[in-house]
């Protein structure tokens, strides 16, 4: 069976963000990422997807120069945010420019209740009381939720609310673009298309791009325009998100389906063998 290639094709609108090229190291040792290239247009939804392990959250990582505090480093290629390289700008910096990163977990200030989560997402910002309460107002429009939740204390509200919770954070600092590591992860599939529903009518009505970070591709692709498949650090494919979605190799290898249905456990190690574009 011939290797897949990588098609060449890139998003329609000049990149907003642009990956060019960067390599991953941690602890000197550990090459994690090699050689990865993506683009993301202004006011585009692009998925980053991948099974467990590919580098996806590390990819999301070095853009918003998170590495640091996990012994990481960009030994190679550039990271270019509006036209300006930005990986050697701290992550304070980068949040000032527009790009800010919601983190896989959650990762909630759980004694703090909903609404001083929120607030703390204005840190970087110099505002008036009204402002922010103009800004507090405009996330519950889209978190209706939250504002019923507001005096929770965040550690007791539920997985949902809590990743509602990171992103109306996000949300507070004005970002015109956001780094979505997993929003799906350990939540309800009601509760995964509430949040994918306002991640679209964020970029459609607020003009806030995406850059999102998902194993489950078939979700991820419904809500995207663009996506980039990982497989161990590196980009092995890539196209517009409905070509990738009714791509035979996509649908057998990363949804469990193919012209033939779904495989079964047994088959695992035909198709193991056909995944040459790992070579």
């Amino acid at each position: 069976m011939s290797a897949i290639a990588t098609t060449s094709a890139a998003p329609a609108t000049a990149p907003y963000l642009s990956v060019n090229n960067i390599e991953v190291i941690y602890d000197h040792v550990i090459l994690v990422l090699k050689g990865v290239s993506l683009e993301v247009p202004e006011g585009g939804i692009v998925a980053l997807l991948g099974a467990n392990g590919a580098g996806k959250s590390t990819t999301l990582k070095a853009i918003s120069n998170l590495l640091a505090a996990e012994r990481g480093d960009v030994t190679k290629g550039t990271i270019e945010f509006k036209g300006r390289r930005v990986d050697k700008l701290t992550t304070n910096e980068l949040v000032r420019m527009g790009v800010c990163q919601v983190m896989e977990g959650r990762h909630c200030f759980q004694h703090l209740t909903v609404e001083e989560n929120l607030l703390t997402g204005a840190f970087t910002r110099k505002t008036s009381r009204a402002d922010l309460k103009a800004d507090l107002e405009r996330v519950y429009h889209y978190f209706p939720r939250l504002k019923q939740r507001r005096a929770s204390q965040s550690g007791y509200t539920s997985g949902g609310e809590q990743q509602m919770t990171a992103l109306g954070r996000a949300l507070m600092a004005k970002p015109s673009m956001i780094l979505l590591d997993e929003p799906s992860m350990g939540l309800a599939p009601q509760i995964v298309e509430e949040i994918f529903g306002i991640v679209q009518d964020l970029n459609s009505k607020e003009k806030v791009s995406f850059l999102l970070a998902e194993q489950n591709t078939m979700i991820a692709l419904r809500y995207a325009n663009y996506g980039y498949i990982l497989e161990n650090g590196r980009v092995v494919m890539d196209g517009a998100a409905q070509d990738l979605a009714s791509n035979e190799d996509v649908k057998e290898f990363y949804l469990g389906l193919s012209t033939a249905g779904r495989k079964s456990f047994r088959d695992s190690k035909h198709y193991r063998r056909r995944k040459r574009w790992l070579a």
